[in-house]
């Protein structure tokens, strides 16, 4: 990671148009070199353990700096932010991954599922369903709850077709997102021990994900998707 990446970003921030980023084209060129090398160290490590991230490169797995302003309010041509995603079946694939977000005073590693779709969701309920004892357990850990706390998402103000509001896990029910973070300090994301920092934390994910993978492993290979 570049030195200067947050201070490129805080900039961005406050000069958010085409004219600014034509003119610091060879600045953010340099950052955007600096998060490509960071996601290539990460993502190197990540395959030891995850053989089906073997056939991804580091463009594969960075999110493009423009924003998509046909339909936002905001009209900003840019992300503030700079944002990384490791899954195997890629940026979009339906099972879990992890993630890194570099934004001056709100970077942040997480993993999991972000808003799954339909099928998905009602597959991962369906292990709840079957499992949510075992999903307790793994984000009862201590390890697990010093890290990253409570399990991130939206949630349902009811219990969900066909699970009764007395569910003994209605809470793990009721999320339509399944993701866990953790924040880093901006001494973090430009120390030399970044990548060492997020493997750390990635690996205390491993059994979270590897239950969300099982609930929608059928998924992932394409049965059943809307």
């Amino acid at each position: 990671m570049n030195k200067d990446t947050l201070s490129f970003l805080s900039a961005l921030a406050e000069n958010n148009s085409k004219e600014w980023m034509d003119a610091n084209r060879e600045w953010y060129q340099g950052t955007r070199k600096g998060f490509l090398e960071t996601v290539e160290a990460l993502l190197e490590e990540l395959k030891k353990v995850e053989p089906g991230l073997a056939g991804l490169r580091p463009k594969d797995c960075v999110f493009r700096q423009n924003r998509d302003i046909r339909f936002s309010a905001n009209k900003a041509p840019y992300k503030n932010n700079m944002g990384g995603y490791f899954s195997p079946g890629g940026k979009k694939s339906v099972g879990p991954g992890y993630y890194l977000h570099i934004q001056p005073g709100e970077s942040f590693l997480a993993g999991g599922i972000w808003m799954p779709a339909a099928e998905e969701l009602k597959k991962i309920r369906q292990e709840i369903d079957y499992a949510g004892e075992e999903l307790k357990n793994i984000i009862g850990q201590p390890a697990f709850k010093s890290s990253f706390g409570e399990i991130h998402g939206e949630r349902l103000k009811t219990s969900p077709r066909d699970y009764s509001t007395d569910h003994p896990h209605i809470d793990l029910l009721r999320l339509k997102s399944f993701v866990v973070t953790h924040s880093l300090t901006d001494e973090e994301v430009l120390s030399d021990g970044l990548v060492e920092t997020c493997l750390g934390y990635y690996s205390k994910m491993e059994d979270f994900h590897a239950f969300l993978a099982r609930a929608v492993d059928d998924a992932e290979s394409g049965e059943g998707i809307i």
